[in-house]
């Protein structure tokens, strides 16, 4: 199948793509979202320009191509993942108030097709919306503004000397929770970019990484998302604020476009976000079927 243009765009209140995720405004069309049904038709299901593709030689979540409900004023995209007991989520595009009872009554159908324990439905508000909740979008576009290097104990990870550089282990282990424990099995076998680290008396406090670049669907630079994080004890000592300035030099100066980030509204990282002046591109919100 193909999508109606003239009926997906209206709906279509942040720019989210079901198994790929924000994408920026300029990428947006429907050619995208087709893209995922093709993705859903092959043995990996990966585009090239997934961000998920670092991660894995195969993706976790498809697109339930036939049972897509498509029509004027509501769409509703349903996905499958397999991992832990599996989950479908049901992607709302639509203002109808009858909307949700639709998708939540689709998602039940699958969950019981398909054998998945959880159930969601996700739901979209646009920039201005005064009751923006769950998970922001955010921009930062590197055109537009000079990152200029913080001052301050933030470096790549491996130039520390190995006293400090060997004590992110530990760090992970702290942070196991955020990822972090992935993220350094990862440096280990040397498959990420550079990751940066905040140091306090001789230890590895906050990091944030790997940094790399990869080309969206129209071929520009996009800096990827990051773990990102600093240990309880060391929160409130404007670290964090160094890391993410220190990303951005390194995205800027290394030739990124843009980089889209996730954060939880109103929690540190959205903060910290919007003090920097970022755009808000629109809300995610996850509700259970």
């Amino acid at each position: 199948m193909r999508f109606r243009w003239d009926w997906l765009r209206p709906v279509v209140l942040t720019p989210y793509v079901p198994t790929i995720g924000p994408v920026h405004p300029s990428v947006l069309t429907e050619d995208l979202f087709t893209d995922t049904l093709t993705a859903a038709s092959t043995d990996r299901w990966f585009l090239r320009y997934d961000k998920d593709i670092r991660w894995s030689d195969r993706k976790d979540e498809t697109v339930l191509v036939d049972s897509i409900v498509h029509r004027a004023g509501e769409t509703l995209i349903p996905t499958l993942s397999r991992r832990a007991g599996g989950m479908i989520k049901v992607h709302l595009y639509g203002m109808e108030p009858s909307s949700v009872l639709a998708a939540t009554e689709l998602a039940q159908k699958l969950a019981a097709d398909h054998g998945a324990s959880q159930l969601r439905i996700v739901r979209f508000l646009g920039p201005e919306s005064p009751s923006g909740r769950g998970t922001r979008i955010q921009l930062m576009d590197f055109r537009t503004r000079l990152c200029i290097p913080p001052d301050g104990p933030v470096r790549s990870n491996d130039d520390w000397p190995a006293g400090v550089r060997d004590t992110f282990s530990d760090f992970a282990e702290q942070m196991a929770s955020d990822g972090f424990v992935f993220l350094s099995g990862q440096m280990r076998a040397g498959t990420v970019g550079p990751v940066l680290t905040a140091v306090s008396d001789g230890r590895v406090a906050g990091a944030i990484g790997p940094m790399e670049i990869r080309r969206d669907a129209i071929g520009t630079p996009q800096l990827m998302p990051q773990y990102f994080g600093v240990l309880p004890e060391h929160r409130g000592e404007g670290l964090g604020r160094l890391l993410w300035r220190a990303a951005m030099h390194w995205g800027q100066t290394n030739g990124a476009a843009y980089q889209l980030l996730q954060t939880e509204v109103g929690g540190p990282s959205d903060r910290l976000c919007r003090s920097e002046g970022l755009t808000s591109l629109g809300f995610i919100h996850w509700q259970s079927a």
